[in-house]
């Protein structure tokens, strides 16, 4: 690896989220390929001391908390070329004026993509085996009931759905391979050639809802997205399916869900709620068809160390003249989370 000139650069983000995003060790390979303060984090560009040193730098590492790049902050950072963020969407941050500045952006949502699609397919496959509503029979009754006793329940031939062939969506589909399902898929950007080629079969969404036994949401949080999965599409689901959502939880209507497990007729695995948190008094809390996540799908724990090192990453390939891996473009965004 040949560096010629190190950049400038510099952290944007919350300061507490240092030690959680970067180890030790990534912090120190990032001073070795830049001119960087470790310890000078913008938490907003209209402090001096971050202003002066925004005037020098070249790369801009950012993370949760980093203040949005309008045009008044850009106009006093002549020489960024580069935004690299150790998160997932950019849309907080990098405004219109970055993309007609021309600025290089990345992102490590394809890091974060990875405990969330681990999450989905635990859920799936444990969905599958009946573990959810087994689980509320065995409590309830104290009475040992066999899987193999169970109609419909087992994952050799289950029929699973995939709703929306995002950056997370993919993944999900790769993890669901090795696996004897019969996996489909519902995305209107997606051909049924490119969804097999993903190991799916392409379905209306209606259709995939009526088909599947469970069905797995990984749309994005966009205006044609919100409130997709309302009373009338939920009411397709067949008696017993299992909707899972790692997603966003306006996707889904809550109130219609909560009508439709709390009458028994389905079972709801959800990590995401709208609104969220969820209200203490809301009945997903206590219906046996629930099973409740406080949001943890995503990057937890030592998980979150992916993210500084899928920043590190790109920054390597920046400063070695190579493309970035997981480069963001303007035009992605409209379907993007």
């Amino acid at each position: 690896m040949i560096v010629v000139q190190r950049p400038v650069a510099l952290f944007a983000m919350r300061s507490r989220h240092m030690t959680e995003v970067f180890t030790p060790d990534v912090l120190e390979q990032i001073g070795r390929l830049t001119r960087i303060d470790p310890d000078l984090v913008a938490e907003r560009f209209d402090e001096p001391r971050i202003r002066r040193a925004l005037a020098e730098t070249e790369v801009l590492i950012t993370g949760w908390g980093c203040p949005p790049l309008d045009a008044a902050t850009l106009a006093g950072a002549p020489r960024l070329r580069a935004v690299l963020h150790a998160a997932g969407s950019v849309k907080a941050h990098v405004t219109q004026a970055c993309w007609d500045r021309g600025l290089t952006v990345s992102s490590a949502a394809a890091a974060n993509a990875i405990p969330v699609a681990e999450y989905a397919l635990a859920a799936i496959l444990f969905a599958g085996k009946g573990v959810f509503t087994l689980r509320e029979r065995y409590r309830d009754d104290r009475v040992f009931t066999p899987a193999a006793m169970v109609p419909g329940v087992g994952n050799f031939g289950q029929r699973v759905g995939i709703i929306g062939a995002s950056r997370i969506g993919r993944r999900v589909l790769e993890l669901l391979h090795p696996f004897d399902l019969d996996v489909y898929l519902a995305d209107p950007y997606v051909t049924a050639a490119e969804a097999a080629d993903l190991g799916a079969t392409l379905l209306p969404l209606d259709d995939l809802l009526r088909d599947c036994a469970v069905v797995s949401v990984h749309a994005p949080s966009i205006p044609e997205t919100h409130g997709l999965l309302d009373a009338r599409r939920l009411a397709l689901l067949p008696d017993g399916a299992v909707l899972i959502n790692t997603a966003r939880g306006e996707i889904v209507d809550t109130a219609a869900l909560t009508v439709e497990v709390g009458a028994g007729r389905i079972s709801a695995v959800l990590d995401v709620t709208d609104p969220e948190p969820v209200p203490s008094t809301s009945p997903l809390f206590d219906l046996p068809g629930v099973f409740l996540t406080p949001h943890v799908s995503g990057s937890h724990g030592n998980e979150i160390h992916r993210l500084g090192q899928s920043a590190l990453d790109e920054l390597r390939r920046y400063v070695t003249g190579r493309p970035l891996a997981h480069r963001v473009h303007e035009h992605e965004l409209a379907r993007s989370a």
